[in-house]
């Protein structure tokens, strides 16, 4: 079923002796000024992980195909899928030069992720951008006491590459976490965004469905608790807010994050909302439905005079 509906949004992640979103020196990512944050990248990753661990059709994600360099077993080698590749692999499908826009374009919307996020698709003759209904900004942290550790890690390994006098010893790494930052992500979802693609005539292609919709936010409430690698796992899903517009609503709105107040008192996450109640209490009538979800168990929202459902992340 076509959503009509815009949604605005925040997503809370937290992180306990983990590191969110590394830059290339293995430290979490911050601003020239110092501030860390995640990009929109990382919050959107752990959502795609979780789709097609759920059997979803997902298009941009790596995969590796073993291609042979030489005539020998030995020459084969471990190597990513290049955007052809990934898509003749995943929708099964042959792409050439004289392949229709029309059917490119009805595969590509078949990708959860796509139908989601949109695409680039640069690819024999192809040249289709889709700007994405959901967009997602950069998640600042808000926790102001946040520190940076670096564990040192032995190898069980000696590295043959070092300088002679090192070579026969074990080589040493490292781990680099925060031990404890809140990521706030704010996102906006416009259906609006496909209404181009709707008018082009392609094959089962509605617009953007409620049925994606629920899928993302499914996402939020659970993606990156669900991904737990070597450094994600004390990332956690721990607050949502979901502002949902009417149909035909006229309002439109920055940022949502910066309007939340974050705090820690005796252990416990503060989370308020009485910036954002006094914004949009002269546009409730704008708004089809407000929900927060939230961890109940170590955070205390205050919703001021905010009308809303409230449920646990839990359930």
């Amino acid at each position: 079923m076509e959503m009509k509906n815009r949604v605005y949004g925040v997503v809370g992640i937290k992180s306990i002796m983990s590191n969110w979103n590394a830059d290339f020196t293995g430290r979490p990512k911050t601003t020239s000024s110092g501030d860390i944050f995640g990009s929109d990248k990382a919050f959107k990753y752990p959502i795609k992980r979780m789709w097609q661990a759920q059997g979803e059709k997902v298009f941009y994600i790596k995969s590796y195909k073993i291609e042979s360099k030489g005539k020998t077993e030995e020459s084969e080698k471990l190597q990513p899928r290049d955007l052809n590749e990934r898509y003749e692999y995943i929708f099964n499908a042959k792409l050439d030069n004289k392949t229709p826009s029309k059917e490119v374009l009805k595969n590509l919307f078949s990708a959860i992720d796509v139908m989601n996020f949109g695409a680039t698709f640069t690819e024999k003759n192809q040249n289709i951008s889709i700007t994405g209904a959901v967009q997602i900004g950069q998640g600042f942290n808000k926790y102001k006491d946040t520190n940076i550790e670096t564990q040192d890690i032995l190898s069980p390994f000696r590295n043959p590459s070092e300088e002679k006098e090192n070579a026969t010893a074990s080589s040493l790494g490292n781990k680099i976490v925060t031990d404890e930052a809140y990521y706030f992500y704010s996102f906006s979802v416009n259906p609006r965004n496909y209404d181009d693609f709707k008018e082009l005539g392609i094959e089962g292609f509605e617009g953007y469905t409620r049925e994606a919709y629920e899928k993302f936010k499914k996402g939020c409430l659970v993606a990156a608790t669900a991904f737990n690698t070597n450094s994600k796992i004390g990332c956690e899903n721990n607050f949502a807010l979901f502002i949902e517009c009417k149909e035909n609503s006229e309002l439109y709105l920055s940022n949502v994050d910066q309007y939340i107040d974050f705090d820690k008192e005796e252990n416990k996450y503060k989370i308020s909302l009485d910036r954002l109640s006094k914004i949009l209490k002269n546009k409730l009538n704008e708004i089809d439905k407000i929900e927060i979800y939230y961890n109940n168990i170590d955070t205390y929202i205050d919703v001021a005079d905010l009308p809303c459902d409230i449920h646990s992340i839990f359930d």
